[in-house]
């Protein structure tokens, strides 16, 4: 049935290209990707993505596929997660890899950067809650330390829960003794990264394909 729809029309590629800032060519290609990804159907399940061997290896693969289907990254209203996605889904969370154009005024490469984190914040905000706290941050913190084979889970969990509190003096300040830290907000998030070059690191290669050359 997916062959039947091989291609969105070009109105549709307008749309998309308005929403998403692709241009129809690059739209074309990462339609040719989604139909590789989906085996010519119409959707694409989490199963889709465990099949990417590059992707395989990723010690937040977890995260990144969950991006995916997670209705905050549709820039659209709404929250919870989805079980397929369509192209149109597929593409605006590729859009969050896309460095901004060399023709961006100063406030539409803001408003990219503030996507980028936004998404990147969405990403270790599991839970959903509008706060990384400290067991979420310590899982994502365990899952790169302790897979890599250089460190244990207890050493990587400690090294978790201080930058956690490392974090919390940055957002916070000076804490009392019986304060609790429930843990980062966007706002904190946001003030964490503040001079961060977040614009060109984003990018997608486990998807055969260097996602900073979809830029003109």
């Amino acid at each position: 049935m997916g062959a039947l729809q091989s291609q969105p029309a070009e109105p549709q590629y307008s749309d998309l290209a308005e929403k998403t800032g692709f241009s129809h060519e690059q739209i074309g290609i990462l339609h040719k990707r989604f139909k590789q990804l989906s085996n010519d159907e119409d959707t694409l399940r989490r199963d889709d993505f465990k099949t990417i061997p590059d992707l395989a290896c990723n010690p937040i693969r977890s995260q990144i596929i969950e991006a995916f289907f997670d209705r905050r990254n549709f820039r659209q209203s709404g929250v919870g997660t989805v079980q397929e996605i369509g192209f149109e889904q597929f593409l605006v969370v590729m859009s969050y890899f896309r460095p901004p154009s060399p023709h961006s005024t100063e406030e539409q490469r803001e408003s990219a950067r503030r996507d980028k984190l936004r998404f990147l914040f969405n990403m270790h905000d599991t839970d959903n809650d509008g706060t990384i706290t400290l067991e979420e941050y310590r899982h994502v913190v365990e899952e790169l330390l302790s897979r890599s084979g250089a460190l244990g889970k207890d050493t990587a969990k400690g090294i978790a829960d201080a930058a956690m509190l490392e974090v919390a003096s940055i957002s916070m300040g000076h804490m009392e003794p019986d304060e609790f830290y429930e843990g980062i907000t966007f706002e904190h998030f946001l003030k964490l990264l503040k001079g961060f070059e977040i614009e060109s690191r984003m990018n997608i290669r486990f998807l055969n394909m260097d996602t900073t050359t979809l830029c003109k």
